[in-house]
């Protein structure tokens, strides 16, 4: 189970996905960035290669007795592995060999990203064509699988990078949208009932107790639950800090009071002109202001981050958003007031 004692102190890191298709070039661009001590390197995802390296694919080849193909409406629960879940998990042992070169000697924080259960579930659809949020059994039998993948997969990489102190970073998008009954059926003319917050809070909790180290959420949603991810355990929260609001204040004070970590998304994910670093987290400091905490707490509380993946990004801007995390945080701890 996550534990805030136990997560890394650090300025800087990326959300996970990387623009175009070279895993070695990727992994050079991550490591070279964050591994020198200045934030936390990760396993790049490449989504842009295709169906296998999405998000929705790549985690369903971890899954433990669990198979899925690609149907034109998405990925599909199937008896057996096909095609697609071999090119998922060729291309994951593609990335973990080129972060394994570049690893060499590394001893430090690596994250890891993976889609978590309820975004999981809000996309992969059972035999029937139903995505399994309509079923609370398939739910269930899902976030065991799950969490048994995971197992394996943090063992694969501790075996590959033994100086590693591992952070998994589990992707939820989808979960405000679980939460408030909003996730669409695949007609698109309703939606799934919202699932309850104990049971959401119950699965969350069973995934993240895999890792017996730190476990952080990522979403670039709108209303993050950030208060029952501390309920579930999770040691921090990654976010796009533009969607914050007053709203989110109470839970987020409480939260860095009780050692909770807030990984904000400051610098924009897709090609646009940077501005100053100071500039990038003048908003963060503003905003530490308002809720009256210590400044002398906000380096240590919050790392930036970009607002959300690179995907969409040119390799270009994405070495250059990378690097900007790292300058903005560091104007951050210089100057936290």
């Amino acid at each position: 189970m996550s534990d805030t004692d136990d997560f890394p102190t650090l300025r800087a890191t990326g959300i996970g996905s990387m623009p175009g298709g070279d895993a070695r070039e990727a992994a050079r661009t991550v490591t070279g960035t964050f591994a020198g001590g200045e934030g936390m390197p990760y396993l790049p995802e490449l989504p842009a290669r295709g169906p296998g390296a999405d998000m929705t694919g790549r985690t369903a080849g971890l899954l433990a007795d669990l198979h899925a193909q690609l149907e034109p409406s998405g990925w599909r629960i199937a008896d057996r592995p096909g095609r697609d879940m071999r090119r998922a998990v060729s291309w994951l042992r593609e990335d973990l060999d080129a972060l394994e070169e570049y690893t060499q000697g590394y001893e430090g924080p690596l994250k890891l990203q993976v889609t978590g259960v309820w975004t999981l579930a809000a996309a992969l659809q059972t035999r029937g064509g139903e995505a399994f949020l309509g079923d609370a059994g398939a739910c269930r039998d899902l976030a065991a699988s799950l969490a048994e993948g995971l197992r394996g997969h943090l063992a694969e990489v501790r075996r590959r990078v033994p100086g590693a102190r591992l952070v998994l970073q589990l992707d939820e998008p989808s979960l405000t949208a679980v939460l408030t009954g909003t996730v669409r059926t695949a007609s698109g003319y309703r939606t799934y009932r919202a699932v309850d917050r104990q049971v959401v809070e119950s699965a969350l909790r069973e995934v993240a107790a895999v890792h017996d180290g730190p476990v952080l959420a990522h979403s670039c949603a709108p209303s993050v639950p950030f208060a029952l991810l501390r309920r579930a355990g999770f040691a921090g929260a990654s976010f796009d800090f533009s969607l914050l609001t007053e709203g989110d204040d109470e839970a987020l004070g409480e939260g860095v009071e009780a050692g909770f970590r807030l990984l904000a998304g400051v610098v924009p994910g897709t090609d646009t002109a940077l501005s100053d670093p100071a500039g990038s987290v003048m908003g963060v400091r503003t905003w530490w202001r308002r809720l009256g905490l210590n400044p002398g707490l906000l380096p240590e509380a919050v790392a930036i981050t970009p607002s959300c993946g690179l995907a969409g990004a040119s390799p270009g801007y994405a070495r250059a958003a990378l690097a900007h995390c790292v300058r903005a945080a560091n104007s951050l701890a210089d100057n936290p007031e």
